[in-house]
C-alpha cells in the first residue's frame, strides 16, 4: 500500500510542477521589462491580450537562412504596434548558408524603421539545415559579414541569440562584441560566461490569447 502511496504523491507532485511551469514569470522586482518571441509557428495571437499580460515588447521571427521567410511577420508588425508594444525582428541564422544571402533574405523583410528594437540573430547548431557546421574562423568570419550587413540597414547593433550548445562549440560570446541574448527555463543562464541583456526565462508560459505556450522574455539592465 505504501508503495501506492508514495507513487501518487510523486505524480502529484510532478503534476503540481508541470501546472506551475505554465505560469511561472521571472520577478518584476529584478526583470522590469518583460515581453516575448512570436512566429508563426505559435498561430494567431491576440495583441491586446498579450499586452493586458504584462508584455512591453514583442520579438518577432522575420527570416531564417536564405530564403526562408515567416509568413506571420507583416502581420504581426503591424497588429502589435497597433496594441502599443515594442517591436523588434529576429533572423534564425544557418550556419551553411552564406552570409550576403543571408543578409539580403533578413533586410527585404525587415523593414528600416527607427522604432523597431535591435534586430536578434539566433545562433544555434542545427543538424537539419547544416550537418557539417564551420570551424570557428569561418563562422566568425561570415557572421561578421553578415551582421555588418544587417546593422548597416538597421543602423543598431544587433543582439546575438546564443544558445548553449552553440556558445559550448564557438564560444561567441568571448570573440563578438555584441549585448547577449541566453536561454534556460527558470534559472539565471550563465553559459556565456560574460553579462547578457535579454533572457528567455521560460518557453511554457501559457497565456489567454495565444494558443500554444510562450517563449516569454526578460531584459536585465
Amino acid at each position: 500500500m505504501w508503495i501506492l502511496w508514495a507513487v501518487l504523491l510523486i505524480a502529484g507532485a510532478a503534476a503540481f510542477v508541470w501546472w506551475e511551469s505554465r505560469r511561472w514569470e521571472p520577478d518584476r522586482n529584478r526583470f522590469p521589462v518583460q515581453g516575448a518571441w512570436l512566429d508563426a509557428h505559435d498561430g494567431a495571437a491576440d495583441w491586446s491580450m498579450l499586452k493586458a499580460h504584462g508584455a512591453d515588447f514583442v520579438y518577432l521571427s522575420a527570416s531564417e537562412g536564405a530564403g526562408r521567410r515567416d509568413e506571420a511577420f507583416d502581420s504581426g508588425l503591424a497588429a502589435a504596434r497597433k496594441a502599443g508594444l515594442q517591436l523588434g525582428a529576429v533572423h534564425v541564422y544557418d550556419l551553411c548558408a552564406p552570409a550576403d544571402a543571408q543578409a539580403a533574405n533578413f533586410v527585404t523583410v525587415v523593414p528600416r524603421d527607427d522604432a523597431l528594437l535591435p534586430p536578434a540573430v539566433a545562433l544555434d547548431l542545427d543538424s537539419r539545415s547544416c550537418p557539417e557546421p564551420p570551424g570557428e574562423a569561418a563562422m566568425q568570419s561570415e557572421l561578421t559579414t553578415f551582421l555588418n550587413q544587417i546593422e548597416k540597414h538597421t543602423e543598431r547593433p544587433a543582439i546575438l541569440m546564443i544558445s548553449r550548445t552553440f556558445e559550448a562549440h564557438y564560444h561567441l560570446a568571448a570573440r563578438i562584441d555584441r549585448n547577449l541574448w541566453v536561454a534556460g527555463d527558470f534559472l539565471d543562464p550563465s553559459y556565456t560566461g560574460r553579462p547578457w541583456v535579454m533572457w528567455t526565462a521560460t518557453s511554457r508560459l501559457r497565456i489567454a490569447g495565444l494558443a500554444g505556450p510562450v517563449r516569454w522574455v526578460a531584459v536585465h539592465r
